[in-house]
């Protein structure tokens, strides 16, 4: 294998990474927004934009909030985007 075809596999291979991650993180986007909606009702848009432009840590948070969370407030509390102490 030539060194441009070593290249251009690394490439395909760390694009499908990327592509992978995206797909985990809007896959988990949808069901938090799921989840919320038969919890809370419709949501406002601005919660979905936040669920939307969240990072996938930031998703992580929330998902593990959703069940005990009372409000969308105390779910999207300034400590859920905050790092966990020893995270």
């Amino acid at each position: 294998m030539t060194i441009a075809e070593e290249l251009r596999q690394q490439g395909l291979q760390q694009g499908l990474q990327q592509g992978l991650q995206q797909g985990r993180q809007q896959e988990r986007a949808e069901l938090l927004v799921k989840q919320l909606t038969l919890k809370f009702g419709t949501l406002p848009p601005a919660c979905v934009a936040r669920i939307e432009s969240a990072t996938y840590e930031q998703l992580e948070r929330y998902i593990e909030r959703v069940l005990t969370a009372e409000s969308l407030e105390f779910l999207f509390a300034d400590a859920s985007d905050s790092p966990r102490p020893g995270a």
